[in-house]
């Protein structure tokens, strides 16, 4: 099988790279900025050379704050960039994979969101991404929409410069004070996890549609940190606080956990968010 991954360079899509790489039923094809723009169309021409049976789209906008200020270049890359990614998909009649956010929801809910449940975004970015599914959906004849949450990976997210873990153990090191909010649920998730379940998940071939796919359980990003410093054995004092206090220009939905209640349909299930955890620790080297 032949799989183009959009956006090879990122945190999710390095690990992808690596991950179908390894595995010679797979020809993986990494594609960068350099090689195409989600948003122009002309760039996407290359894949009607490479012909490959699956696009995984990992590119996106993903500075939450700053698609307040600039929601034109959020829709840019996360929604008309998905659109011009699908008609490419149906010219070469590839299977088109995008990867979504748990961020389409508005967190009411109170308990982890199925695939079932109707997105309602309440920032720019959660729109672009939800407006990214619709044109996804609507436009693909063979489409995949994988929502993810809180990705952490080896390499980081070049958009946000880094990620959560890594921050806050170089915040830790240095000795300066960590405030973590305590109000905000997720579904922390490994990227090395997401490749390995999506790889298999294409071996199976299960019938188009939105599949979540995160680490089991969910916490918040109090919670989530304390869990860092246990498992790495430090003494680190975290101070819990609201999300208002931090005033940043995006709403954030209170609860967001996914529940991968499709995977496990198809027979599939993920780790735990603390076994994910454990594992990218002891890969970086700090166990």
């Amino acid at each position: 099988m032949k799989v183009a991954v959009i956006g090879a360079h990122g945190q999710l899509g390095t690990d992808l790279v690596k991950v179908f790489g390894e595995d010679p039923s797979f020809e993986v094809i990494p594609l960068t900025h350099k090689d195409l723009d989600v948003t122009v169309p002309e760039t996407l021409k290359v894949l009607k050379d490479l012909k490959p049976d699956v696009i995984i789209n990992t590119a996106a906008y993903v500075r939450v704050d700053d698609a307040e200020l600039y929601p034109d270049k959020a829709f840019a890359v996360n929604a008309i960039g998905a659109l011009n990614v699908a008609e490419i998909a149906n010219e070469i009649d590839a299977v088109n994979v995008y990867i979504s956010t748990d961020y389409v929801f508005d967190g009411t809910k109170g308990e982890p969101y199925t695939e079932e449940d109707v997105p309602n975004p309440i920032n720019v970015y959660g729109v672009s991404k939800y407006a990214g599914e619709i044109f996804t959906r609507n436009y693909s004849r063979k489409y995949y929409i994988i929502r993810v949450a809180s990705l952490y990976g080896k390499v980081g997210a070049s958009g946000k410069g880094g990620n959560f873990v890594n921050w806050v153990i170089e915040k830790a090191r240095h000795g300066e004070e960590l405030k973590i909010v305590n109000d905000q649920f997720m579904s922390p998730t490994y990227t090395i996890d997401v490749a390995r379940t999506l790889k298999k998940f294409l071996e199976i071939g299960p019938e188009w549609g939105i599949y979540h796919m995160v680490n089991e359980g969910y916490c918040s990003w109090y919670e989530f940190t304390k869990a860092v410093f246990e498992i790495l054995g430090w003494d680190v004092e975290v101070k819990p606080i609201k999300s208002s206090e931090l005033n940043r220009l995006a709403r954030r939905p209170k609860f967001s956990a996914l529940g991968n209640g499709m995977l496990e349909r198809i027979g599939m299930k993920m780790k735990h968010w603390r076994e994910a955890l454990r594992e990218y620790l002891g890969e970086k080297g700090y166990l």
